[in-house]
């Protein structure tokens, strides 16, 4: 591998990139664009490796497939939501690329924290990582040594020309006019396209300097955090406790698992609606603390001789079993809260949460509590990556509207504040639904829909299938909008 000429195709590659990025990604909202933009990063990075022959562990190549899946999702659909979640996945993905190229199969979660930031630390740096000597200008490489003087003589030739041409248009108003007007351009958008160009370029040359290996991660160690001295009592005494407090909370968990909403009312004088309004998004965060809890619990005593790790374990498990009791207690107050109030996002994306936080403790229990602890993190991962791929499919915003109107033919009132905060994935259920609605909630969706009115003029950086597609069915079911509401017309 020639570094010289690797180095130099990176620079130029960023550079392109650079250009490209200002081209697309100055449009909003990011739809398209991104997606393309971020193929056009996946590709340069690979037609560089496969150029240049640089040898990636192998099975890192297959890191491109996600990121080039979740790119996709922002020309899929029009939630904001998912797409936010979805450049937190590429921005994940990027980081797991970049420790693979260490050759590590198994990954902790301070080796992710590491890829994290050496990830952005390469961004930050840029093309400054270079050292004298990463470019060499041989004698027979002719080309390279005409640029560079041309790079030089205009360097040089800049301020010349600054100043005698400034002294120039002093002494002569006609030369003073000529000039003017044949520089006669917008210096503000020239600064804001030169400004991004360079951002971008700088941020992928950065990146393609850390993962074509042309130059050593800031961070090369692995992170060490020194264990703590704490013995087995220190250790287990508050899991134990934890344990207690988790049992007593099932134990009054089940009287409403197994009875009635009449022992709710009974007890705290609340509607069974408004006590799972409570409790539900405390629960979510009670199922969040606790991985934490246990991994760094399996942290202190993993160098502990067998009888103590065992008794973490135990106790680990046990607090896992009382926590899935938790989580079915939560999801019930989810369906009685959906019930009562309709669906949220919000809702939604946490009820999937919770259910994603189950799969990450039961593969704990699978990994961790059975002496495999290098392969958690990464099976979270993936895990988490499954998860976002079914949220895509499942299409959430047009999920929650459809369930608040089934609600609505079911007699209850119909959120129309909040469905007008839903994307254009969620209109073409509301055309669907139009017809079964009441007088007063067709008027109420028709206003809705009015507001998805294909604009005149349409930028094809930010295309999207789901606000495409809501332009779409709003205007072939015009005729029907103007009939829905007699009052309005």
């Amino acid at each position: 591998m020639n570094r010289s000429k690797l180095v130099l195709h990176i620079l130029v590659t960023g550079i392109v990139l650079g250009i490209l990025g200002d081209a697309l990604l100055r449009a909003g909202p990011w739809a398209l664009n991104l997606t393309l933009w971020t193929m056009a990063v996946l590709a340069g990075a690979l037609g560089l490796a496969a150029y240049h022959r640089v040898e990636w562990p192998r099975g890192m190549v297959w890191l491109a497939g996600p990121i080039a899946l979740f790119a996709v999702g922002f020309v899929w659909h029009d939630s904001g939501a998912l797409k936010f979640l979805g450049l937190l996945a590429i921005l994940v993905g990027f980081s797991i690329w970049s420790l693979g190229l260490e050759g590590v199969r198994s990954w902790g979660i301070l080796d992710h924290v590491r890829g994290m930031i050496n990830c952005g630390l390469a961004a930050i740096a840029g093309p400054a990582v270079l050292e004298r000597g990463d470019i060499t200008w041989t004698p027979r490489s002719t080309t390279l040594r005409h640029v560079r003087s041309a790079v030089v003589g205009l360097l040089i030739a800049f301020p010349l020309l600054f100043i005698f041409g400034g002294l120039l248009m002093a002494a002569d108003a006609v030369f003073e006019d000529v000039v003017t007007r044949a520089l006669d351009f917008d210096f503000a958008t020239v600064f804001s396209h030169t400004a991004l160009t360079a951002c971008f370029a700088w941020i992928v040359c950065g990146f393609l300097f850390l993962i074509l290996k042309a130059r050593k991660p800031l961070l090369a160690e692995s992170l060490e955090i020194e264990r703590p001295g704490l013995g087995i009592v220190e250790v287990a005494l508050p899991l134990v406790l934890v344990d207690l407090l988790f049992l007593a909370f099932v134990v009054v968990q089940l009287r409403y698992l197994f009875g009635d909403a009449s022992l709710v009312q009974e007890t705290v004088g609340l509607t069974f609606a408004e006590y799972a309004r409570r409790g539900f998004f405390e629960l979510v965060a009670v199922t969040a603390l606790v991985v934490p809890l246990l991994m760094l619990a399996d942290w202190v005593v993993a160098r502990a001789e067998l009888r103590p790790r065992n008794i973490v374990k135990v106790l680990a498990g046990t607090q896992i079993f009382l926590l899935f009791i938790i989580m079915i207690s939560a999801l019930q107050r989810m369906a009685l809260y959906v019930d009562a109030y309709g669906l949220t996002d919000d809702r939604l994306y946490a009820s999937v949460f919770m259910a994603w936080l189950g799969i990450v403790l039961a593969w704990f229990v699978a990994t961790v509590l059975r002496g495999r602890r290098e392969r958690f993190t990464v099976g979270a991962v993936a895990s988490g990556f499954a998860v976002l791929l079914a949220l895509n499919i499942m299409n959430p915003d047009a999920l929650v509207a459809r369930v608040n109107i089934d609600r609505a033919r079911a007699g209850y009132a119909l959120d129309v504040l909040y469905l007008s905060s839903l994307s254009g994935d969620a209109v073409p259920r509301l055309v669907e639904a139009l017809p079964d609605l009441e007088e007063e909630d067709r008027c109420a969706v028709k206003r809705i829909l009015e507001r998805w009115t294909p604009p005149e003029e349409k930028d094809w950086r930010t295309w999207n299938h789901g606000r495409w597609t809501a332009w779409r069915v709003v205007e072939e079911a015009a005729s029907d909008l103007r009939q829905s509401c007699p009052e309005e017309g």
